[in-house]
């Protein structure tokens, strides 16, 4: 682990442009590599687009592990690199909605989901903004600590493992002013979680979004990292949702739910499509992924 670590550090001395090079070559090996995890991709995606042939899938998931290897190539820069620099890779569009929501003493969820930029999106972020956020532990524990230490490099951040649960989320929104980073999209299981549908497919969503909303009186503002052609990230800030929550919880996380799809839409290429996104299925229902 500490030669990976050390590798990061040599990668992130490179010129950026070089580091986005780097890692399309590493994107195009890996795909032909990880063969596991090229099977989930391909499972997900001619689930969510049907309308595409096999080549244009295949060409898109291409895509994506080129952009997976841009977000493992760039740790190093996160962790380790100049903080100047990584704000320099990352322009804001629309944070005013942001920045008068928190002007004006409102609490704030950041809806974030799960799209390849995330991370350095999130560094220069920090930088200006406290936030609040969830941390999984890593079996590694090297690893656990090397990820603990990059998310508290700016001492900006209040983090709350996911075991502690609702309760500690709502405590710490509610004695914080900073904005919480919720990623919901992923299958954390059938517990807390309801079936709404995201491409079509019914899909074990975590209602938390509505729940944390209502309890903390907290505006909803979407924020999407959009990788750009020459490797830099613009953070796009959404308004913040009117009407939410509303008295219907399914109706809540649906609505969320088509929020994503529909950015998904516009990069598909840039969402994570690596993870078992349908592994949970309503009772009955077998598998999707063999």
């Amino acid at each position: 682990m500490k030669i990976a670590f050390f590798l990061l550090y040599l990668i992130q001395l490179l010129p950026f442009k070089l580091i986005q090079k780097l890692a399309d070559v590493v994107g195009y090996a890996a795909y032909y590599a990880a063969g596991r995890r090229r099977k989930i991709g391909e499972t997900n995606l001619h689930l969510c687009f049907p309308e595409y042939d096999d080549t244009e899938r295949q060409r898109l998931l291409k895509r994506h592990f080129r952009h997976m290897a841009k977000l493992g190539l760039e740790f190093g820069l996160y962790w380790y690199g100049d903080a100047a620099r990584i704000k320099k890779l990352v322009r804001y569009e629309d944070k005013h909605h942001l920045d008068e929501a928190l002007a004006a003493g409102d609490k704030v969820i950041l809806l974030y989901p799960h799209f390849t930029a995330f991370e350095l999106a999130v560094y220069a972020l920090n930088q200006d903004v406290p936030l609040i956020s969830m941390y999984s532990r890593q079996k590694n524990a090297a690893m656990d600590a090397q990820i603990l230490a990059g998310r508290h490099r700016y001492n900006n951040v209040f983090l709350l493992a996911r075991t502690e649960g609702l309760r500690a989320i709502i405590k710490q929104i509610k004695s914080a002013d900073a904005p919480f980073l919720y990623l919901p999209d992923q299958d954390f299981g059938a517990k807390e979680s309801v079936f709404a549908q995201f491409f079509g497919i019914p899909t074990a969503t975590i209602a938390g979004l509505p729940r944390i909303a209502a309890l903390t009186g907290a505006k909803v503002i979407p924020a999407i990292p959009t990788r750009q052609a020459d490797g830099t990230v613009v953070l796009r800030f959404y308004p913040a949702w009117e009407d939410f929550p509303g008295n219907d919880t399914l109706a809540d996380v649906q609505r969320m739910n088509d929020f994503i799809e529909a950015r998904v839409r516009e990069m598909p290429e840039q969402y994570y499509w690596l993870h078992r996104r349908f592994k949970t299925r309503p009772e009955g229902e077998p598998s999707l992924y063999g």
